[in-house]
């Protein structure tokens, strides 16, 4: 393996960087959803009660 230090280091950092991007998307995603059904959910209630 310690001739291959380059191409370690290079999938350790690309595997790092990609887990970083992907946990960031699906908390952004959980975020926009429940904020999307929230707003669905009133809306609801306001066209129901109008």
């Amino acid at each position: 393996m310690i001739e291959h230090w380059f191409w370690f280091l290079l999938v350790v950092a690309v595997i790092g960087w990609y887990s970083s991007v992907t946990v960031y998307v699906a908390i952004r995603g959980a975020k926009d959803i429940r904020t999307m059904l929230h707003d669905l959910g009133e809306r609801q209630k306001r066209d129901s009660g109008a």
